[in-house]
């Protein structure tokens, strides 16, 4: 009985670190307006930099979504769910959790401002 006790305990223990994490990290939309205009090159390339190409560029990149270059993140954010799935705590991308609100007011506000490169 012993062993069917820490057996049904251990696949439990394992089983919960296996989900994944809801992690809220505020809405963008509680943050004080950007009154600069934001561009690709000065704001939106960092994030894609340091929060999706590792996974989301090189030769064969996860769900085949290259966000390595303007083009493709624009492509992304216009005709994929790039936006939606930055702000999705249920299943965020990055996997680990959600960019903070900066950086998705960022890319919210580069929307607004009509996609611009530089």
């Amino acid at each position: 009985m012993t062993k069917q006790v820490t057996l049904a305990v251990l696949i439990l223990l394992l089983l919960q670190s296996c989900t994944t994490a809801i992690i809220d990290e505020g809405d963008p939309s509680s943050l004080p307006p950007i009154t600069r205009t934001i561009t690709y090159e000065s704001d939106v390339a960092s994030i894609m930099t340091n929060y999706c190409i590792t996974c989301h560029a090189g030769p064969a990149p996860n769900a085949g979504l290259d966000l390595s270059n303007y083009q493709n993140t624009r492509f992304s954010t216009e005709m994929g769910s790039l936006i939606q799935r930055m702000n999705n705590a249920a299943n965020p991308m990055p996997p680990n959790g959600l960019v903070s609100p900066e950086l998705r007011q960022i890319m919210d506000k580069w929307v607004t401002d009509g996609f611009l490169e530089n």
